[in-house]
């Protein structure tokens, strides 16, 4: 009797919050983490400080207070959070190969990672919509897309990714965690904290998966048939000069939905289909998932918006002569 209860104490507190996990870095090349930090370090850098200014550019200009830019502003936040959501751990690592991190933590990052993974994908549409509007209706562009409606749309982009993740992380919480605690990556990521438990995980699975269709594969969809609509709408346009203008308007977003959808959708596949795949190729898509976008983003956006360089411009040009 005594040691029943001896085991069922142990189970319980494989299920409780004292449960640690580990991070690992780049599998098989632990002795070259420091050098392997210093291309994260860059790209790091050039997230924060990219994303930091477009959105600057963006609240200071008063040309780029339009509805476009509002959403751009939305998606430079994103990747903000996205990059500062993983930067302590990932660079911990590499540098002080500080591997632990408590249950709560983990879930508490896995929760801010797939939260504005989420709230990226709900911008990436509404600027579809945005573009789509723009191009098929501009007379009535700005009675439709109001400071008012973008508001609405910012608190639904947030709500909406808060209810879909939050029953992710609270069903996490009731499984128990009596196998390896050892994790593939840098940063908590949901299906590989599944993995490491002992007990049935279908129903956490399911989950996850409609989770990632009721989002980002829903979100997909729209925009391509938001595009489908652009595409017929510049179509009909007689003048060529016109339809150029028109579809160079769409570059930038069509731009942004690469280096979003393509890196998550590998990883997606890598994690549920690639169990031969070596451990290192997990790591890099990880890698790339969590950093393309941010990085990207704010590169896109000023080569091939040319009010958001100038404004750009404008904001280092105040900033040195302050200095």
């Amino acid at each position: 009797m005594l040691q029943l209860e001896f085991n069922m104490s142990s189970f319980k507190n494989t299920t409780s919050s004292s449960v640690v996990f580990l991070l690992n870095g780049v599998p098989g090349l632990e002795a070259f983490h420091t050098w392997i930090s210093i291309p994260f370090c860059f790209l790091y850098a050039t997230a924060l400080s990219g994303n930091s200014l477009v959105l600057c550019a963006i609240v200071t200009q008063p040309s780029l207070h339009e509805p476009m830019y509002y959403f751009l502003s939305m998606v430079s936040t994103t990747d903000l959070g996205l990059s500062i959501s993983t930067l302590i751990t990932v660079l911990g690592i590499f540098w002080f190969n500080a591997r632990e991190i408590s249950f709560n933590a983990c879930l508490s990052q896995m929760f801010f990672i797939q939260l504005f993974t989420v709230m990226e994908s709900s911008v990436l549409l509404a600027m579809a919509f945005d573009r789509f509007v723009a191009i098929s209706n501009p007379l009535r562009y700005a009675s439709i897309l109001t400071d008012l409606k973008i508001a609405q749309i910012g608190v639904a982009i947030v709500t909406r990714g808060t209810l879909i993740l939050t029953s992710m992380v609270v069903l996490l919480k009731h499984l128990s965690y009596c196998r390896s605690h050892v994790l593939h990556h840098s940063f908590c990521f949901h299906p590989d904290v599944m993995k490491l438990s002992c007990t049935d995980t279908r129903i956490n699975s399911a989950v996850g998966l409609t989770a990632l269709i009721t989002t980002a594969g829903v979100d997909s969809i729209f925009i391509i048939l938001s595009y489908f609509l652009i595409f017929k709408t510049v179509l009909s346009i007689t003048s060529s000069e016109e339809r150029k203008k028109a579809f160079s308007s769409c570059i930038s977003h069509i731009g942004a939905v690469a280096v979003f959808y393509i890196p998550l959708i590998s990883l997606s596949f890598v994690h549920r289909f690639g169990k031969g795949v070596p451990p290192y190729v997990h790591t890099l898509i990880a890698d790339a998932y969590l950093l393309i976008p941010p990085v990207m983003n704010p590169i896109i956006y000023s080569v091939k918006t040319k009010q958001i360089r100038r404004a750009v411009l404008k904001v280092l040009h105040t900033t040195v002569t302050k200095n």
